[in-house]
């Protein structure tokens, strides 16, 4: 009875850390998401259910991953593709603004689709910083540095939470796109 509990316990033990270790990885999708219209608005419950709890408690809490972790690794390795929200599939940035600051999370020197993200002043941690949110779901992002230096068009950094994007490799949407373009070329026979 007494190894029966303990290998229920390491299995329970296991099952939670992997769920943790997945938990805490930007989502990768093989097509893009439906690009909403209007305001996404759901109550709390909605969300807890779309989202994992790492994601509910950036998105939905103003929440801060860890700098320097798997999210900001896999972030640096990708290639060519679009980051959407991972709350409401708004698309925000794409790998054409991103840059490697080495600061422990992902960064872009502005966003491909200006009218989905939203600025705020943001005065909390005891100082004044630019929070940066999703203009559809209101979800928190990360913030935005101005005047750094860095060698980029805009010289901003949009201080991005990986698990906040959903990443869609090009390949993977040109695919999609191609797709969209068959009964386009069977039209014209």
């Amino acid at each position: 009875m007494k190894s029966a509990l303990m290998l229920a316990a390491a299995l329970t033990l296991c099952a939670c850390t992997a769920e943790e270790k997945n938990d805490k990885v930007m989502e990768t999708a093989s097509t893009a998401p439906e690009q909403p219209t209007g305001k996404v608005e759901k109550s709390d419950e909605e969300w807890k259910k779309i989202l994992t709890p790492e994601q509910y408690r950036i998105l939905r809490q103003a929440g801060t991953e860890r700098p320097n972790g798997e999210v900001y690794k896999q972030f640096n390795q990708q290639g060519e593709g679009t980051y959407y929200c991972a709350g409401c599939g708004a698309e925000l940035f794409t790998a054409k603004e991103k840059f490697d600051s080495h600061c422990g999370w992902p960064s872009f020197y502005d966003p491909s689709k200006a009218k989905n993200v939203t600025t705020r002043d943001d005065f909390s941690g005891g100082m004044v910083r630019t929070e940066v949110n999703c203009a559809k779901c209101g979800g928190h992002l990360g913030h935005v540095f101005k005047g750094e230096g860095f060698n980029t068009p805009t010289d901003q950094r949009y201080c991005i939470n990986g698990v906040a994007l959903k990443f869609v490799p090009a390949k993977a949407e040109k695919k999609e796109e191609a797709k969209k373009e068959e009964p386009k070329a069977e039209e014209k026979k």
